[in-house]
């Protein structure tokens, strides 16, 4: 019998859920709560199914008559209804939990603690600043191309090519991830690739065997912080990265082993890099203890015990010492290919070369089974390195105190 909205309000909760037809299909569900909703059952493809029209009295009698007649018209049609009405549900869900920033929050969180400092900044200032503002609340289906093209082109006209492009870069990983999660079928920034004519990378430059005399002399007669000095003195006898030599604690350190062991989720490559001591590393360390105040990092912050040293202290050195001769044309990065060339040109192992500088095997195979660290050969290599560059002698004292003779035969 059909039912009559005065009927359906005079309908009471019992221990037991209620279905009371309505005819056609349609029942009205009672649970035991008193809640009240309109449900139809039907069959598509040999199988059983029910679907919710929502809840009594939000959906009256009348407007379920409604949902119901077209329903039946969709499976008149072949159509199941139940696809509909879940690709609707998936549609909704999507704008409001699958946007751009949701996503792209998800990925950065899911390699923040696996990342530099240095990558955490720099990408969290590319999608707070350049992309959330502008495609941040789009569901990511629905970021086309050509959206992300005008936002690397107005971020090329406030910026530069070079930055738009690394926001480009990390638009790139964003839809990546949801590609994995399968969130999208198509990366949309893949036809961007070419997007702008982006400026060749110059190699950093770096310093002739007869030059490196004249930087140690810079860096002795610089007048800052003597542990500013040794942090450069430290770079060029390790020629690591400078974050990972500025971000180093104490607890890294076997001074008396000499050895250095810089934790993977500080290295660029993500690999647990074991660096050898030279003496006259071991003897900067030694006089670096004085300087640190108990700090747990070898350069603590000039503001703080608890921070390391900004990362722009040692390029704000290298463009001021020597009178500004370095401004512009060599960094501390620059330590790194000026210390392979010399070692390369000295015929020093090519592999160890590499290895010190902690760089990824290009050859994925020949990575997969090469685990050598060759360390006893980098430590041959960074003593005649440190040789070279700081006699046998106290690095710590400024060369400038030692014998004449001794400097000129260098």
């Amino acid at each position: 019998m059909a039912l009559t909205d005065l009927k359906i309000q005079s309908i009471k909760a019992t221990p037991k859920t209620q279905k009371i037809s309505d005819g056609n299909g349609l029942h009205l569900h009672v649970s035991t709560s008193g809640t009240k909703s309109w449900r139809f059952d039907y069959r598509f493809g040999g199988k059983r199914y029910t679907l919710t029209f929502g809840k009594y009295p939000l959906i009256s009698l009348a407007t379920a008559r409604i949902k119901l007649s077209d329903t039946k018209r969709l499976l008149l049609e072949g159509i199941d209804p139940g696809a509909i009405l879940k690709a609707k549900k998936e549609k909704t869900r999507a704008a409001t939990h699958d946007t751009f920033q949701i996503i792209a929050t998800t990925w950065y969180d899911s390699k923040k603690n696996i990342r530099s400092e240095a990558w955490r900044e720099a990408n969290k200032l590319y999608l707070e600043r350049d992309l959330y503002p502008a495609i941040g609340h789009f569901s990511i289906k629905e970021i086309t191309s050509k959206m992300l093209l005008d936002v690397l082109e107005k971020c090329a006209k406030k910026r530069t090519i070079k930055t738009a492009d690394r926001v480009r870069g990390t638009a790139f990983q964003v839809f990546e991830y949801a590609l994995f999660k399968m969130k999208i079928e198509v990366n949309p920034v893949t036809r961007l690739k070419r997007w702008a004519e982006i400026p060749v990378v110059v190699n950093r430059p770096h310093l002739k065997e007869n030059e490196i005399d004249d930087l140690i002399d810079a860096i002795d007669a610089y007048p800052g912080l003597i542990a500013t000095k040794l942090a450069a003195k430290m770079l060029l006898l390790t020629f690591v990265r400078k974050t990972e030599l500025l971000e180093a604690t104490w607890d890294e350190f076997d001074i008396s082993n000499g050895k250095w062991l810089i934790p993977a989720s500080r290295m660029k490559m993500k690999d647990a890099h074991l660096v050898p001591l030279s003496t006259q590393a071991v003897q900067t360390l030694q006089e670096l203890k004085t300087y640190s105040s108990g700090s747990t990092y070898v350069f603590p912050s000039l503001s703080s015990l608890h921070k390391p040293l900004s990362r722009t202290v040692l390029n704000n050195m290298f463009a001021t010492m020597g009178n500004g001769k370095y401004k512009g044309k060599f960094s501390p990065h620059g330590i790194r290919a000026t210390a392979s060339t010399w070692l390369n040109e000295k015929g020093f192992n090519r592999d160890a070369i590499e290895m010190q500088l902690a760089h990824a095997e290009r050859n994925r195979v020949r990575a997969s089974y090469n685990h050598a660290d060759h360390f006893l050969a980098r430590k041959e290599m960074l003593q005649s390195w440190a040789d070279f560059c700081f006699p046998r002698s106290d690095v710590i004292t400024s060369r400038s105190k030692l014998p004449q003779e001794k400097r000129e035969k260098r």
